[in-house]
Formats: C-alpha cells, structure tokens, sequence
C-alpha cells in the first residue's frame, strides 16, 4: 500500500476541520462533561437509599416520651429526628396531614401495641424506610407496630411517583419552549421587545402545559386526586420558571446556556427531587439542594395539591416564584445591554453638539 501523500493527507485535515469546527469541538466537549455529570449525579443521589433524619412526630404519655425521644434520636446513623412530641393523638395525625413531619408514632402507654401513621402518598419511600427503622426499634423493645396510611397514594399513582413523572414533563417542557423561543432568531435576544414577546409567548406555553398536564394525570388517567386547577396552575409556574432560567442562560451564554439549564434543572434538580427515592434517604449534597431546585419544589408541591388539600405550599411556591422572577429579569436585563453593545457594534459613530456645530465621533470617545 503506498503511503498517503502530503497533498491527500492535507486534503483530509482540511475536510476535518471543515467537518468539525474547533467551536464543534468545544461544544461536544462541553456534551460529553455533561454526559459524565448526568451519571455522576443520578448514581451517586440514587445508588444508596439510606434514611436520614426523618422528621417524626412522637405521642407518647409524659412519663415515657423523654427517654423514647432520646433513643430515637440516639438511633445509629441518625435515620429519625424527633420533631415534635404531644399526648394527642389527633395532633400526631394533624403535622402528618399537614407535612409537618413523615410519620407520627402513637405509643401505647398501658400495652405494647404501637401505631405508625406515615403518609404514602408523600412519597412511598420514606414511609416504608420509616417503618422498617420504627418496627425493629418495636422488635428490639418487645414491642409490636402497626402501620397506618393517613394520606394514601392513589390506586393509579405506582408507589407515588406520578407528581414526579408530572413534574419532569413540566420541566422538559418548559425547557424545550425556552429553547425554541431562544434559537427562533439567534441564540440570544438581542433586543428587549423581543425578550417580552419571548417571555409572553413563553407564558401562554406555560398555562397551556401546566392545563393539560393536571387533565392528563387527573381526568384522563386517574392517576393523581386533586383539584384540577390548583395542580394546573402549580404546572403553570414549574414551566415558566424553567422557560424563564432557559431563556435567561440563553441570553447571557448563548448555545451554551443549553447545556447550562440542562445542568440545573435536569443533572442537579432530577435526582434530588425526591421522586423515585425521598428526599430524606438521599445523600447529604442532593438532600440538601432539594428544597430550592424547580423538580423538588414541583414535586413536593404537587404532592401537597395531590394529597394534602394544599398544606406546606408555601415554601415550593416561594422557590419557583424566585425561579420565574430571576429568569426574567436576567432575561431583560441581558438583552437591554446585549442590544446596546450590538447597536454600538452597527453605529460606531454618534452625533455631537460642539459650538452649535454637529459632528460625529466615535462611542469610545
């Protein structure tokens, strides 16, 4: 075979770098650290369910709540922490309706015949985590532990997860329309009337998804119980607040933004929902960022709408109200100054007054 001559061999590096431009090269760098992140993240928040600290409600009488309340906390690896203490057992029953805590355990003062309230319909997961670490406590001390589900996942709701799945359609969704919006005419907006017109466009997209989402789960699958407009709205906000974080990375970052939002509400904001495994048996950094990402807040809110008549809504509607809010305002703010730099870039010159005479100078004088 004869060896490839300079001339061929110049002629395949040409056809290379045509092929894949150094800025191609970049960007494919740039998807496979992404790739490597989506594995890191998913494996390390999901491989080991361990729980952690589950907030528990103890009704136990006065005499033996100190030093069962010492022992659950004392548990090793910590997987309850003793929120609240009480003697009624209709307060116990209230803080789980209410998402004050995970579970509430009813202590029998004059038997040995415990009651765990938990409510599957937060989260399969940590119910069931709280009751294998509850009944071997029960077990150690002769004790016996029934386990009773105040707030039941839906017969179509699989181990309840469909606030989960909701959620992430809400999520890719807003996502895609960001990005579509954002690529329609450049990657970035260049101007603040179209940035509007993005981000109103972007709304109507939202209310639409968030409506037909609530339906689809609801009416047509019967797989979450609810009001169809509070889950719809909740739906409304998840998407915008993901279509305003894409729009407003686009516009700062351009195409990079992509794999920037991608990051965030996919990479970080997935896996530490709390969806497939809850948030309690996650590892410390997923468990800890939970709570202020878009698909925990989604998912912690739908959940309340779902199976808690609205109660503990205040703090995922605060998280995605903070979301919406930053996105647009990044969004405005980015093409109010990107528009600037790109008219100054068109007009190099501007007019001056010197004398009563007009002239032209350039904007860096």
């Amino acid at each position: 075979m004869e060896p490839i001559s300079g001339y061929a061999r110049d002629g395949i590096l040409s056809s290379l770098r045509a092929a894949v431009t150094p800025r191609a090269a970049l960007l494919v760098l740039g998807v496979l650290l992404l790739q490597w992140a989506f594995i890191t993240s998913y494996v390390g928040a999901l491989h080991r369910a361990e729980p952690h600290r589950i907030p528990l409600a103890v009704v136990a009488p006065e005499e033996m709540a100190g030093q069962l309340v010492h022992a659950l906390d004392g548990l090793p690896g910590n997987p309850v922490r003793v929120e609240h203490t009480a003697t009624d057992e209709a307060d116990g029953l209230r803080r789980v309706q209410h998402r004050d805590v995970d579970g509430a355990l009813i202590v029998d003062g004059g038997g040995t015949q415990d009651t765990l309230l938990v409510a599957t319909g937060g989260g399969t997961s940590t119910a069931e985590a709280l009751a294998q670490v509850l009944q071997s406590v029960a077990a150690g001390q002769n004790r016996t532990l029934e386990i009773r589900d105040v707030a039941p996942a839906a017969a179509g709701d699989a181990r309840g997860l469909s606030s989960f799945f909701l959620v992430v359609g809400w999520v890719v969704g807003g996502y895609l329309c960001g990005a579509v919006l954002a690529i329609s005419h450049g990657s970035r907006a260049a101007t603040v009337p179209r940035a509007l017109f993005r981000l109103g466009a972007l709304a109507v997209y939202s209310l639409l998804g968030g409506l037909g989402g609530a339906v689809i789960v609801g009416p047509v699958l019967d797989a979450l119980p609810g009001r169809v407009i509070s889950l719809a709205l909740l739906g409304a906000l998840v998407v915008f607040a993901t279509g305003a974080l894409t729009l407003a990375l686009q516009a700062l970052f351009g195409i990079v933004g992509i794999g920037l939002t991608l990051l965030v509400v996919v990479i970080l904001g997935n896996p530490s929902a709390g969806g497939a495994i809850g948030t309690a048996l996650l590892p410390a950094f997923w468990r800890g960022i939970s709570s202020v990402m878009i698909p925990g807040a989604g998912t912690w809110g739908a959940r309340s709408v779902a199976y808690f008549d609205g109660h503990a809504l205040t703090h995922p509607l605060v998280v995605l109200g903070i979301w919406a809010v930053a996105g647009v305002v990044v969004t405005l703010l980015a093409s109010l100054f990107g528009g600037r730099r790109r008219w100054r870039d068109e007009m190099p010159y501007r007019t001056v007054s010197d004398g009563g005479f007009l002239g032209i100078k350039p904007w860096t004088q």
